[in-house]
């Protein structure tokens, strides 16, 4: 365990400014004289990629999409679900999983509606509290994402939102406040988009007022990737993270800040301290980001993911067809192999087997 009063005293407001700022696009810095481990993370909601991109990625598990498991309806299959995520981010030396993603399917265009669970929100914060949980369950933190109102694709990294209250509570918070207070989530990202004129990284109604106390958040805030605009605003809103490395607004942007008394050196002490609990529970000091990523293919897992992709294949309908004279045959399901000859699968999907959305939530399967 590292001894957090120790480590902050032993280290300048340079490297704490360095600290909260990735060295890479997956990892922070180390500081190995002040006892503070590198921290490593990895994408995403269906599955854990690794450092690798493209086909140089690490074979791993893909699980179903997250609009696969909101069909479900199951807490029960989508804690399983987060359980082996935990297992693979461990496997893949990953301390930090970039997700589960609680936007909702507020648009049918929204590019990435796939990896959200559903329109409901509080049947995604259910689904997503158990996930959370299932992860967290072996010492790997979530970032539930993208926080908050990030739904639309039209000018994804800076439309400004404009969102009653009602409605901001009922719908878009709903789902990460339920995973903060039944999961105790370990982690949130914020979001690209402005909220109300202010970018949601530095939003600190967001960040500190509803986030940390009102709902009693204990963990970590990170950027979504480049989502960071102005040092010293999102370290006052309390931003804990920004990513990716090399550093682009904190570091000696941050130190700069400090030093003409825009922000206090004890708010920047609080989020290093946050990271550094962070550091705790995902016992960074234990396990290192430098061992070798691993692929295991387990028949059991694949079972999982095939049996949870099942669970959220929903039929709409399955009526009786009526015969020109009035009378009902039986229901169309289930097939009486015996009586058919062929059967038609139509749309792109027939020729293609689609088991991932592209972006964040690929990875490379066995």
């Amino acid at each position: 365990m590292i001894d957090i009063d120790a480590a902050l005293a032993a280290l300048s407001l340079d490297d704490k400014c360095r600290l909260v700022a990735g060295l890479t696009t997956w990892r922070t810095e180390a500081f190995p004289e002040a006892g503070v481990p590198q921290l490593k993370m990895s994408d995403g909601p269906n599955g854990v990629r690794g450092e690798g991109h493209g086909g140089a990625g690490t074979p791993g598990v893909v699980m179903p999409s997250g609009i696969t498991t909101g069909a479900t309806w199951d807490p029960d299959l989508a804690l399983e679900l987060g359980a082996l995520v935990g297992t693979e981010a461990v496997r893949k030396g990953a301390h930090i999983v970039l997700g589960p993603t609680v936007n909702l399917h507020r648009t049918p265009v929204g590019g990435r509606t796939f990896e959200c669970y559903s329109e409901d929100p509080e049947l995604t914060g259910a689904l997503a509290s158990a996930w959370v949980r299932g992860v967290q369950s072996h010492d790997v933190a979530v970032t539930v994402k993208h926080f908050v109102a990030n739904d639309t694709e039209i000018e994804r990294m800076s439309v400004d939102v404009d969102v009653d209250e009602r409605t901001l509570r009922e719908l878009y918070l709903r789902p990460f406040e339920l995973t903060v207070r039944d999961a105790h989530a370990w982690g949130i990202m914020s979001s690209y988009n402005e909220l109300d004129g202010e970018h949601a990284a530095q939003n600190r109604r967001l960040l500190t007022e509803i986030l940390r106390d009102e709902w009693g958040f204990d963990g970590f805030v990170v950027s979504d990737w480049y989502g960071v605009h102005d040092a010293a605003p999102a370290a006052n809103a309390g931003l804990n993270l920004e990513m990716p490395g090399p550093v682009r607004i904190y570091g000696d942007k941050l130190v700069a800040a400090v030093e003409r008394g825009e922000v206090d050196e004890a708010q920047v002490d609080r989020l290093v301290r946050e990271l550094l609990v962070l550091a705790n529970r995902v016992r960074a000091d234990e396990r290192s980001a430098d061992v070798d990523e691993q692929s295991i293919d387990d028949p059991a897992e694949r079972a999982l993911t095939r049996r949870a992709a099942v669970a959220g294949t929903v039929l709409l309908r399955n009526a009786p067809i009526a015969r020109s004279s009035g009378s009902d045959l039986a229901a169309v399901l289930p097939i009486d192999a015996s009586t058919i000859r062929k059967v038609a699968v139509i749309g792109p999907n027939a020729d293609i087997d689609r088991c991932m959305g592209g972006g964040s939530a690929s990875l490379t399967p066995f």
